[in-house]
């Protein structure tokens, strides 16, 4: 899973999707994720990136990020890599 290369993430957490204009704000970790989706890392190393990162449990975590993965991909900001 990558993030579609035209879709434009600002330093503040606002995405724009040129292809359908639609726009979305996130937060700081939102855009720690997405960062690392353009850096074309899989769920698998972001999670454990994040653990790193955060003092949360880890099934928490990987919840909240498959959850987050799977709402990238009904708003179509996501392809999956071939």
């Amino acid at each position: 899973m990558k993030l579609k290369h035209n879709i434009a993430v600002s330093q503040s957490g606002f995405i724009f999707n040129p292809a359908t204009g639609d726009s979305f704000s996130v937060n700081e970790i939102a855009i720690r994720i997405l960062e690392m989706l353009r850096n074309q890392q899989t769920p698998a190393s972001i999670l454990a990136t994040l653990a790193e990162e955060y003092e949360t449990d880890r099934e928490t975590l990987e919840r909240d990020l498959n959850d987050f993965l799977l709402h990238l991909q009904q708003l179509g900001l996501v392809e999956d890599e071939q």
